[in-house]
Formats: structure tokens, C-alpha cells, sequence
């Protein structure tokens, strides 16, 4: 075995122990009792491939820590699904360097595990949140596309950052509940699964969050076109880490979903500045 190839199922091996321990965790956390026996079976399995590229590479490799940390966090907060799809995305990528190894004869049967976890993992996974996903878009869009285009017309006409923020978040505020409130008559009144309170819910709560980052900037500065700066910047970011969560647990692009938001975001910014100016102009409003 040349040194490149021993190199390499080093790494694998670093892979297959760190996602040992990972697994073991998750299955620990889960209360599904299906759930937790199909993600004690990964880890047993992630452990024999740990063994297999031992006797390859002579080395006992510890897990990484922080690197499991970082796992488990990603768990805790963005859902059990979200840090399983990762680890899976990251053991798919490495898949295809496995092909390179030509020296280890039990490749195949690991390749094979690997691909059986994938199918494994997504008849499994069951969240609550991911069920509500429709509900949680409706109200970050929303109130992206609403608020952004009001704090922008807002900002030209008044100039007033005190009175922007206050405007703000008096729209926001109802706007979040008029949004709750027609999710909840829209969820019972289809007649789904999903139950029509909880929706209502997530869609408030995802609409008065990002109400509270786009308000922001305008109650800790006095300039109003930096905080308006700050305020895109903070609708950039809720955009991009909302569609980087989704691409992750859905499979789909990133790229497609956050452009196709931004675009419809800042375009209704960008005409609701412009809407500003001439109604400024129009009335002769100085504030």
C-alpha cells in the first residue's frame, strides 16, 4: 500500500469514528424507539469501518471533539435532521474517493452501508418542524418582503429613526398576527394533518423574528441609510442561513432558493424606496 492510499483511509478512518459518536448521541436524544434502533445500527456500523481501516493503517485515531461538539450543537438547535443530513452529505462526498482505494477488499461492503444509510435515514426521519416548514417560510417571507419594502419607503419619506422603528414595528407586529391568524383559518380550513394552532405558531414566530432583526439597526443608530444598511445586510443573512437550513434537509440547491428570495426581497424594497422619494416629493413631507 503506497503512502497516498494509507494517507487517505486515514481519513476515512477520522470520518467513520467521529460519525460513531455522533450517532450514538443522537440516538441517546431520540424518544422514537424506531428511530433510535436504525441510528444504533448506523454507529455499530460506523464503528466496524473504524476497525477495518485500522488494521489498514495501524493507527488508533480519536474522535474529534470539537468537531462532534459542532454536531451536537447543530442537533440541539437546528433539529436532529438538519445534523444528520450534513454528516450524510459529507460521507456521500467522500464516497467517491473511496473508488481511488484499491487495496482495501472489504470497500465495497462499506461503500454499500454507506448507501444503505442514506436510504435508511430518509424513510426515518421524522421532525415536527419539518412538517411545519410551509408555515415557517410564509412568515420569513413575508415579512422580508413586507417589511424590507416598508423600512425602505419608510426611511426616505420620515428620515426619523425613532419614528421608523416605531412605524416598523407596529406594521410588523400586526402584521404577524393577521399572518398567524389567516395560516390558522387557511391550515383548518384545507383540512391538513398539520394542526392549525401549531402552524399559526410557527409562522408568527418566524414572522416577529425577523421582524426584531430588521427593526434593529434603527433603534441603535441615528443614521437612518446605515441602519437601512444594516437592515438589507440582516434580511442578506436571515435569507441566506433560512435557505442554507432548507437545501440542507430538503436536498435541494442553495443557490436557486436564495436567489429566487432575494430577488423578490430587494425588488419590492427597491420599489417601495423609490414609492418613498415621490410620495416625499409629491407632499413636501420633511420630518
Amino acid at each position: 500500500m503506497n503512502k497516498n492510499d494509507k494517507r487517505q483511509i486515514a481519513i476515512f478512518q477520522q470520518q467513520e469514528i467521529n460519525g460513531y459518536y455522533i450517532y450514538k448521541y443522537l440516538a441517546n436524544k431520540d424518544k422514537n424507539e424506531d428511530n433510535k434502533a436504525v441510528l444504533n445500527k448506523i454507529a455499530s456500523d460506523e464503528k466496524h469501518h473504524y476497525e477495518v481501516y485500522k488494521r489498514y493503517t495501524g493507527i488508533d485515531t480519536k474522535p474529534q471533539k470539537f468537531r462532534i461538539f459542532l454536531y451536537k450543537l447543530a442537533a440541539s438547535i437546528l433539529g436532529p435532521t438538519f445534523a444528520i443530513k450534513l454528516l450524510e452529505k459529507n460521507e456521500v462526498e467522500a464516497q467517491n474517493a473511496y473508488a481511488t482505494i484499491n487495496n482495501v477488499p472489504e470497500i465495497k461492503k462499506i461503500i454499500a452501508d454507506e448507501e444503505e444509510h442514506e436510504i435508511k435515514l430518509i424513510e426515518m426521519l421524522e421532525e415536527e418542524r419539518l412538517n411545519y416548514m410551509g408555515s415557517i417560510v410564509l412568515g420569513l417571507n413575508d415579512a422580508l418582503v413586507e417589511l424590507t419594502g416598508a423600512l425602505a419607503g419608510l426611511t426616505l419619506a420620515l428620515r426619523d429613526p425613532e419614528l421608523i422603528a416605531l412605524t416598523g414595528s407596529i406594521t410588523g407586529v400586526a402584521a404577524a398576527f393577521s399572518m398567524a391568524a389567516s395560516e390558522y383559518l387557511s391550515t383548518k380550513s384545507e383540512g391538513s394533518e398539520k394542526g392549525a394552532l401549531k402552524a399559526s405558531l410557527y409562522t408568527g414566530v418566524a414572522y416577529i423574528f425577523t421582524v426584531i432583526v430588521l427593526i434593529l439597526p434603527f433603534l441603535l443608530l441615528t443614521n437612518v441609510f446605515l441602519s437601512l444598511g444594516l437592515t438589507v445586510l440582516g434580511a442578506v443573512l436571515i435569507i441566506a442561513a433560512f435557505n442554507y437550513y432548507y437545501s440542507v434537509v430538503k436536498d435541494e440547491k442553495f443557490s436557486r432558493r436564495f436567489t429566487e428570495m432575494v430577488l423578490l426581497s430587494f425588488g419590492v424594497a427597491l420599489f417601495s424606496f423609490g414609492i418613498g422619494f415621490v410620495l416625499r416629493k409629491s407632499f413636501g413631507v420633511e420630518v
